[in-house]
């Protein structure tokens, strides 16, 4: 047993006595025997899928040659057996595609299946849609099927919404796995994709061949790999493998090609029958097959898959509308059945196999159909709408904003109606307490709702309210009505389904208005305000002082004249936009439907104020998402509605300027750039300052792959920041008669002034739109310090101008200012970029902050190069940023460091590093770095200063580091080159553990 071998069987001994060792994959090269036996184990470690990536990982590793050039996997011994081990895991697996796209990765699973074919020996170079797999052998036709089936899935697959990346073979030299994996997978899909008719051809040639198939199991594998010389012909190599019958197939296959013809369905309505056929031909298979080991498919998908294409084809199926409720809804939809559609819904609200999202969906189809013209819908829709609420009330739902409109002109006969679903949608023999509950509730506030008294009669004398509601909430609830009818007048009301609910004196106003300081729930916060109302006649609007609306809205909101209207208006839209604050954004959308439900019924202008606040409302819940990690791109929807509010042109209406600073950020971290540099129009860029950035930004990052294009966008860019940076300078004669420079901070001459566009640009998260500002500033940073020999870097630099035209009037300080906080956000974002790092490192190092200057420097060198496992790219640690390093070190006192850092360099700096051995007041651990020495020259010049000085114990270190046999001089270069780069990582590693 190896050492490394010892000390793992040590380690897991020690911590876990009793779990045993995970198998590795190099361990089953080794004994052809051992793979078997794993797979039969009833939980493998690792298990299957994991066995997989290992195998296909290690034969897809490049290798690298004597000139230590990278090349591509070798085509050797080792290589094959692995690629077929991972073969005969899927074989062992019985090439469930189900199992094998759960575990892997797209790359992975086309490496696999690429593998299949070749040992398979599909003709290659030859188009599949071309095979006549009634000729080809068995297995080989298998093969080409399973491919042809695997790729119209991933297609389905991939425009659902994105999972997880799962793990998959990692490459060498890759800076970014997930990046390039992505890459790779976009790449496949495209030519998936292009291929997709070709595949959907073979599978439909497949279906029609009667006789049975075979796929390759470990047996039939050995054999390929035991005479490779064997054709795949009518051996026992391909009949002796697993048996498909064609039955089984067929079902799998039809299952597949329905799913990619339901998918095609959206832009071909012809898709969608030919999906039905094949979903129906599956579900037919399914049944004669009864329980089928070889036929994977998900029977809830299946039925799901069937319903919608009966809905979207508009056929009916007798046996399905007779046991399925939503065959029974879409079957009276279609014959127009409308009486029958709402006793359907009312027995449902006893039964409740409908979901309420499907019986939402149904009234809103009949309402679109109202909208679009049909008549004698109205009724229905009434009816359905009653019914969807009685429904909502029974599971202790908020009822709809529909049905409340519903009841602000209710008739008898819609009260008759609606007492008639509630009885009706009871349990017959014994309802639930929780039911009975539910819809006392619901009575109640029947009743509450109900402006005129005799119909609040109508319900509190039927026979239910009397049943459901004892004797002392009847007497109190019909009291309230009748002191409600004699005290308010609601004909003088502006708004009356707001002064639905009756004062209690007997509450302490006190005590509501905690409650109204606390609550968050509009319904509870309208109820009281009323009961305030009826106490006292004051603004409540005033009740906390922390409650604040936006002085732009403030007058339009005072502006009402009714003072209870006025308070419901200010509160729920300051307690909105507290929310919004500390990101509950669930509780902002209440508060702020029920605003806009409430102004929309007396002013247009509150009513677009909301809708404006609601856009920012989803613009900050969706980059608040973003901000944590989620990739998911905004829906169109939201998009469409930030152009329509930038577009916006309304007279005399109150904006929020951040409201359209939150759009153009919005459009520019989602990279909306053709929209803010091609179709936002002119006037809109003149009269918006955030829009005229956000279309010069967006421009110079679309063209900054051709940087001679961008000079004219980015030199306007350009003039448009120093402007933002300058301050007006003013001439004036001192007393001694010459004359002076007065400058004014708060200068006009930029179209934002610095402090409100640094608020903008810290609500930017795109990398390339920070990337290219970090770079202007970087640029305009050293034109106005004028210093060549301490300059900051940064990348792109090249497209801006290199002078000014008139420097005197630049703000030196704020451009130094912003420098640092614009880095410093931006490392926020994202800590491990390495260009942010390096100019950040170089801001402290012109600033004379060493050891903060290290502290970055090291910081990208190790995000570079997985914390120094790796040598650190040439790109990051230049000439200059290793000799900024070099004087960071020095200015700290930490000579030997230096000295070592010498050595980094293309030629070894031996002046400076031996200046710096000569120091004897050194504030790092000298002779403890020796051995991070690689230099000969320099060991035998500490070996010298440490003789002349009488430093006998450092110099025996010196001497002993000197001699280490891999720095002996007559080594080959590529020892002493693995000797340099072990001591390299080694030494970065420690200066990451002291300056981190």
């Amino acid at each position: 047993m190896s050492a490394e071998a010892a000390d793992r069987v040590a380690t897991v001994t020690g911590s876990r006595p009793n779990s045993p060792l995970q198998t590795s994959w190099f361990e089953f090269l080794l004994d052809g025997t051992l793979l078997e036996k794993h797979l039969q184990k009833s939980n493998p470690d690792p298990a299957s899928v994991q066995l997989i990536i290992q195998f296909l990982e290690q034969a897809s590793k490049p290798s690298v040659n004597e000139q230590n050039q990278v090349q591509p996997p070798a085509d050797n011994r080792r290589n094959r057996t692995l690629k077929l081990l991972a073969l005969k895991v899927a074989a062992h697996m019985k090439w469930d595609l189900d199992a094998l796209e759960r575990g892997l990765t797209i790359p992975v699973l086309n490496m696999l299946l690429n593998e299949l074919l070749c040992v398979s020996q599909v003709p290659p170079g030859v188009k599949h849609v071309d095979l006549d797999l009634s000729t080809l052998p068995p297995t080989t036709a298998m093969a080409v099927i399973i491919y042809n089936r695997w790729a119209i899935r991933t297609i389905v697959l991939s425009s659902f919404p994105e999972k997880q990346t799962k793990p998959g073979p990692h490459q060498m030299n890759m800076l970014n796995i997930v990046q390039q994996e992505k890459e790779m997978t976009d790449n496949i899909l495209t030519v998936l994709k292009e291929q997709a008719a070709d595949s959907i051809s073979v599978l439909e040639g497949a279906v029609r061949l009667k006789k049975d198939f075979y796929v390759h199991t470990l047996r039939t594998l050995d054999l390929l790999a035991a005479d490779g010389s064997i054709a795949n012909g009518e051996t026992e190599s391909s009949t002796a493998g697993l048996r498909i019958s064609a039955p089984e197939l067929h079902c799998q296959v039809h299952y597949d090609l329905g799913g990619i013809f339901f998918q095609q369905g959206c832009t071909d309505q012809t898709a969608n029958e030919k999906a039905r056929e094949h979903f129906r031909l599956t579900r037919d298979l399914l049944q004669k097959l009864g329980s089928s080991l070889h036929v994977h498919l998900d029977e809830k998908r299946l039925a799901g898959y069937w319903n919608a294409c009966r809905a979207l084809t508009g056929t009916s199926d007798p046996s399905d509308a007779s046991t399925t409720p939503y065959g029974q809804i879409n079957s009276l939809i279609r014959t127009h059945n409308n009486q029958a559609l709402v006793e359907a819904f009312i027995k449902d609200n006893v039964s409740r196999s409908l979901p309420n999202h499907f019986r939402q969906s149904v009234l809103r189809e009949f309402l679109h159909k109202v909208q679009q013209g049909e008549r004698g819908l109205d009724d229905v829709c009434h009816k359905l709408c009653v019914c969807n609420a009685v429904r909502e009330a029974l599971e202790g739902e908020v009822l709809s904003v529909r049905f409340q409109q519903l009841l602000l002109k209710p008739s008898k006969r819609l009260v008759d109606f609606i007492l008639e679903v509630c009885t009706r949608s009871l349990e017959k023999d014994r309802p639930s307490e929780t039911s009975r509950r539910n819809m006392a509730n619901f009575m109640k506030t029947l009743c509450e709702s109900l402006e005129e008294l005799p119909l609040v009669f109508v319900v509190s004398s039927h026979k239910l309210f009397m049943e459901l509601l004892k004797e002392n909430e009847r007497k109190v609830l019909v009291e309230q009505m009748r002191k409600r009818s004699a005290t308010i007048n609601l004909s003088a009301k502006a708004l009356p389904s707001f002064y639905d609910i009756p004062a209690s004196a007997s509450v302490n106003i006190g005590q509501l208005e905690q409650q109204l300081i606390l609550s968050l729930e509009p319904r509870r916060i309208r109820q009281i305000l009323i009961e305030l109302h009826g106490m006292a006649e004051r603004p409540f609007w005033r009740v906390n002082s922390k409650w604040d609306v936006p002085p732009d809205y403030i007058n339009v909101i005072l502006g009402i004249k009714d003072t209870l209207t006025k308070d419901l208006v200010y509160i729920l839209m300051a307690k909105g936009l507290h929310c919004i604050s500390i990101k509950d954004f669930f509780h902002a959308r209440q508060l702020f439907s029920a605003c806009l439900e409430l102004v929309t019924e007396f002013s247009p202008k509150l009513r677009q104020v909301m809708l404006n606040e609601m856009l920012l409302l989803e613009v900050r819940a969706h980059e608040s998402q973003a901000a944590e990690g989620c990739r998911e791109r905004p829906p169109s929807d939201l998009v469409s509605r930030v152009r329509g509010y930038l577009e916006m042109r309304i007279h005399d209406l109150p904006l929020r300027q951040v409201v359209g600073e939150e759009c153009v950020a919005f459009m520019l971290n989602w990279r909306e750039n053709d929209y803010l540099t091609l179709q936002v129009p002119s006037a809109l860029v003149m009269n918006n300052p955030y829009i005229k950035i956000g279309q010069l930004l967006a421009s110079t990052c679309k063209e900054l792959p051709v940087p001679k294009e961008t000079r004219r966008t980015a030199k306007e860019l350009w003039e448009l920041v120093v402007q933002i940076c300058s301050v007006s300078v003013q001439h004036k004669r001192n007393c001694d008669g010459r004359v002076g420079l007065i400058k004014h901070r708060e200068s006009t001459m930029g179209i934002l002034q610095r402090s409100k566009f640094i608020t903008f640009v810290k609500k930017l998260r795109e990398p390339l739109v920070l990337t290219t500002l970090i770079s202007l500033f970087v640029r305009l940073h050293g034109i106005v310090r004028d210093d060549i020999v301490n300059e900051v870097t940064a990348e792109h630099l090249s497209i801006w101008p290199s002078a000014l035209n008139n420097i005197q009037a630049v703000d030196v300080e704020a451009v130094a200012v912003t420098v640092k906080e614009l880095v410093s956000y931006a490392l926020t974002l994202n800590p491990n970029n390495q260009s942010w790092l390096i100019t950040q490192a170089d801001i402290y190092f012109v600033t004379n902050q060493y050891s903060a200057a290290l502290h970055f420097y090291l910081q990208a060198g190790a995000v570079c190069s997985d914390f120094f496992t790796k040598p650190v790219t040439p790109e990051v640690y230049t000439e200059q940023v290793l000799k900024r390093m070099i004087k960071c070190c020095s200015m700290m006192n930490c000579h030997t460091q230096v000295a070592i850092l010498c050595q980094f360099l293309r030629e070894v700096d031996y002046m400076t590093a031996f200046k710096a051995l000569q120091e004897q007041n050194s504030h790092d651990a000298m002779d403890s770095f020796y051995d991070y020495i690689w230099d000969v020259t320099i060991l035998e010049y500490l070996t010298h200063i440490h003789h002349k000085r009488g430093e006998s114990e450092k110099r025996q270190i010196a001497i002993k580091a000197i001699g280490q046999t891999e720095l002996n001089a007559s080594n080959p270069e590529e020892v002493l080159q693995l000797a340099a780069q072990k001591r390299k990582k080694k030494f970065l590693q420690a200066m990451a553990k002291l300056y981190f």
